[in-house]
């Protein structure tokens, strides 16, 4: 009896070790790292990942390295969510490095820093890589009408939430840009192309093959942007054709931002047709003009014309864009996806 026990008890005890769970470190992998790029307030591409190990309640922080480490995809909004399946997606501005910290719920990020912080308390996980310098990133810029453009990889919420692809702008043999709507409904991928400097005031001149049959529902924009500056509704200015998901309206207007002040919109028709939309830019004064055909030369038919004088911006940092998206309000949605040809774009102080 004595050495039945004695032989009993070692096995009880090498059980009871080998059912003990084992927790391992958590960990982050990037399964999507953007291009290498010095940044700027508004080129922004995806970011994506998995975390091993994490905890409920535990989010994931981004930050992009741009002389220094900023938080992504901004301060007001620093927190990406963990999937169910363990994954994470965000939009983040570019940087030359990227990183992604698992952190416990209570945790404030810095907006930015010098150095990423170091793992302990509330950091569970710092993992940092550098961005994309293969050939793959190169499929962002385009040449066109002389100028390089930068395509538009991460979604934004214009008109609704939007995926972006950047396959979907490019040009033809002939030099023509094209933009797409490309997918099955509801899942659409749209197209915008940035230019990659600033021109302020002077003419723009954009023309466009036929536009009059585009669905209610897809939204083809010609406009300046200048993301940072919020004090002067981003200095934004539109030629913009949409019936916004209304058969029945007018599918094309001019507006200055707000679109909600009266003033600040004005509508009209866009025919079937080669059209060339044109903005005149000055101090205190926008005056838009649409043409049928590739002119405007002298006596080209005038469709509309509209002079703004109050709420103009002044210039800044703005960049000249050009979007074909999905308005996702519409009641009835997109069937059929989309395509629109830019012939030429065109600068004059």
């Amino acid at each position: 009896m004595r050495l039945t026990f004695l032989l009993v008890i070692p096995g009880v005890l090498m059980a009871a070790c080998s059912s003990r769970p084992t927790s391992a470190r958590p960990s982050i992998q990037f399964t999507r790292i953007p291009p290498a790029d010095k940044g700027g307030p508004d080129t922004l591409d995806l970011i994506e990942g998995r975390v091993n190990g994490a905890k409920p309640g535990q989010r994931i922080v981004l930050f992009a390295k741009s002389g220094v480490w900023w938080v992504q995809p901004e301060g007001r909004e620093p927190f990406t969510d963990i999937r169910a399946d363990s994954t994470w997606t965000r939009s983040t501005h570019l940087g030359t490095e990227y990183a992604a910290l698992l952190v416990d719920p209570g945790y404030q990020p810095p907006l930015s820093v010098d150095s990423l912080p170091k793992e302990g308390g509330a950091v569970v996980v710092v993992t940092a890589v550098p961005g994309d310098t293969s050939a793959r990133a190169a499929h962002h810029t385009l040449l066109f009408s002389g100028y390089e453009w930068i395509a538009r990889a991460a979604p934004s919420d214009r008109g609704g939430t939007n995926d972006y692809d950047p396959a979907n702008a490019w040009t033809d043999e002939r030099g023509a840009l094209h933009l797409r709507i490309a997918g099955e409904a509801p899942h659409w991928t749209c197209a915008e192309v940035r230019l990659n400097r600033r021109l302020g005031y002077g003419s723009y001149r954009f023309v466009v093959r036929d536009v009059a049959r585009l669905e209610p529902a897809a939204v083809l924009t010609f406009f300046t942007w200048d993301g940072p500056a919020a004090d002067q509704n981003h200095r934004e200015m539109d030629i913009e054709i949409s019936r916004w998901g209304d058969p029945a309206a007018k599918n094309a207007q001019y507006v200055v931002q707000p679109y909600y002040v009266p003033a600040n919109v004005a509508q009209f028709v866009a025919p079937a047709g080669v059209l060339t939309h044109t903005l005149r830019w000055e101090p205190g004064r926008l005056t838009a003009r649409t043409f049928r055909g590739g002119g405007p030369e002298e006596g080209a038919p005038v469709v509309a014309e509209h002079v703004f004088t109050s709420g103009v911006p002044s210039s800044g940092n703005e960049s000249v864009r050009m979007n074909l998206y999905v308005f996702r309000r519409s009641a009835k949605g997109l069937e059929r996806g989309a395509e629109i040809v830019v012939e030429k774009f065109e600068y004059l102080p």
